[in-house]
């Protein structure tokens, strides 16, 4: 149901009205994080560009051109009135469900998982967006149902978050799956879900996860990160026999503990510049990080990230409805779990996963994403007196 206007107003007047109070660290710290993350991108790619024999800016122009679209998305959400979205999130829902079953048949494999579109030069990956489409599902349901969220209830909105898991499982991309586990899981749990439903939804997602092992459904590759992560024997196995994923843990851990204190300077560390780390600016981007600028920069960085998890914290306790709530929850829940699993597969504190670093790693969709989420909760920020 459409928000009545107040009498005499016009829409620009609203409109004027809510940017008036746009939560200004909340706009500038993902810009400042981007553009930082443009600067390390360029750091640990233009070593093996130019050894390549191409242009040493390449990705960091494309990750800029990511950055202005992504700004704009933004900026469109912001204008949007939160409440709209909330009255008609099954629309969304419904339209992404069959784009994510469309990239098993039309979409491009890449490091294992068939989880983007190749359009010309551009890929574009639905999950990444998916992510969001869940959260304002979940959240838009819970909205609608506040007053009677029976058990039953919960299980549909689960279900929701399941639907868009399963597509993403098929993909073979089971960071993004775990990613948007946990934004629903953090939207059913501010919305009411008890901690007995929560026991039987671990207990679930575990038997899910070992008959898909032992059916075959997880791949080698994906079972070698977990092996390795639970014997992180790499410093002990001879070079040129480790496994992929024992070179990229070894070769991350060696680049972070590396940089010290301070660092080696920007553009100075050694492993960055000469390619050692395999995907660096992609989901390894941390460990130039850590080498460049050492124990100060990265606890600087992840400083940065807390105070962008407490800004969305507190616009979830200032809004002024419930569905503003479970949806700045969930993008807070969807941004802190990629920064600690990113963060913790560089250091071997978790498994290796293909999740991003929010607004540092290069990809076009990702960045998009991350500034469509923000936006949208800019937009609960914007209007929160009314």
């Amino acid at each position: 149901m459409a928000i009545a206007a107040p009498p005499g107003r016009s829409r620009a007047d609203r409109l004027a009205d809510a940017f008036r109070h746009v939560d200004l660290t909340l706009l500038v710290l993902p810009i400042a994080l981007s553009l930082f993350g443009v600067v390390m991108i360029y750091d640990s790619s233009r070593g093996r560009l130019s050894r390549a024999g191409e242009s040493t800016f390449a990705f960091a122009g494309r990750q800029g051109v990511a950055i202005l679209l992504g700004l704009i998305a933004m900026a469109v959400v912001m204008a949007i009135d939160y409440r709209r979205i909330r009255d008609l999130w099954p629309v969304p829902y419904v339209i992404t469900l069959p784009v994510l079953l469309a990239v098993l048949v039309l979409g491009r494999a890449s490091r294992g998982a068939q989880a983007w579109f190749q359009l010309g030069p551009l890929q574009f990956q639905p999950s990444e967006i998916a992510k969001i489409v869940v959260i304002v599902a979940v959240a838009g349901y819970c909205h609608q149902h506040r007053d009677d969220l029976d058990v039953w209830r919960l299980a549909v909105a689960g279900s929701l978050a399941a639907g868009a898991m399963v597509a993403v499982f098929l993909q073979r991309d089971l960071g993004t799956m775990l990613v948007i586990m946990v934004c629903g899981a953090a939207v059913l749990v501010v919305a009411g879900l008890k901690p007995v439903h929560i026991v039987a939804l671990l207990c679930c997602a575990a038997t899910l996860v070992g008959a898909a092992v032992v059916t075959g459904r997880v791949h080698a590759y994906q079972l070698d990160r977990l092996r390795t992560f639970a014997n992180q024997s790499a410093d002990a196995t001879a070079p040129g026999q480790e496994t992929p994923t024992q070179y990229n843990l070894k070769a991350s851990k060696s680049a972070i503990a590396s940089g010290g204190l301070t660092g080696a300077g920007l553009f100075q560390g050694l492993q960055t510049k000469n390619g050692f780390v395999p995907e660096q600016h992609t989901d390894f981007i941390f460990t130039a990080v850590g080498e460049d600028l050492g124990f100060l920069g990265a606890a600087t960085l992840l400083a940065l990230y807390g105070l962008l998890a407490w800004r969305l914290w507190r616009v979830a306790m200032v809004s002024s409805d419930f569905f503003g709530t479970l949806v700045a929850v969930g993008v807070l829940a969807m941004l802190a779990i990629q920064v600690f699993e990113n963060v913790g597969m560089t250091m071997g504190i978790m498994p290796i996963t293909g999740i991003p670093l929010p607004f540092l790693s290069y990809g076009g969709s990702a960045i998009i994403g991350a500034f469509l989420a923000v936006g949208l909760v800019q937009s609960v920020a914007m209007r929160r007196f009314g």
